[in-house]
């Protein structure tokens, strides 16, 4: 039986528009938490809407109002998995902001 896995948690917040699910979309992509062909049509959409700076940000950006809005509405979950461990990375909206939308 091999070695166990680490499970590190990530949470990410902060004030609107200051790059948290940039942030953690692009460490996703740096942790091959995602899969080339999902992350080039991601990059590939944002582009086509002029909004080529969001691309990471739409990994966790999935609803068509935070797309458009450019800012999340609601708390996004992803896990995936490395050779040495399981991530968990939260995305959390801005409560200040959100509580006003």
């Amino acid at each position: 039986m091999g070695k166990e896995k680490t499970h590190i948690n990530i949470f990410i917040i902060g004030y609107v528009d200051s790059g948290k699910s940039t942030t953690a979309g692009h460490l996703i992509y740096k942790c091959s938490g995602i899969n080339k062909r999902s992350i080039e049509k991601i990059k590939k959409e944002p582009a086509e809407m002029g909004k080529g700076s969001f691309k990471y940000a739409w990994v966790l950006d999935k609803l068509k109002a935070e797309r458009e809005r450019g800012i999340p509405i609601d708390t996004s979950l992803w896990k995936f998995e490395t050779s040495k461990y399981y991530m968990t990375i939260i995305d959390a909206q801005d409560t200040e902001t959100s509580s006003k939308t």
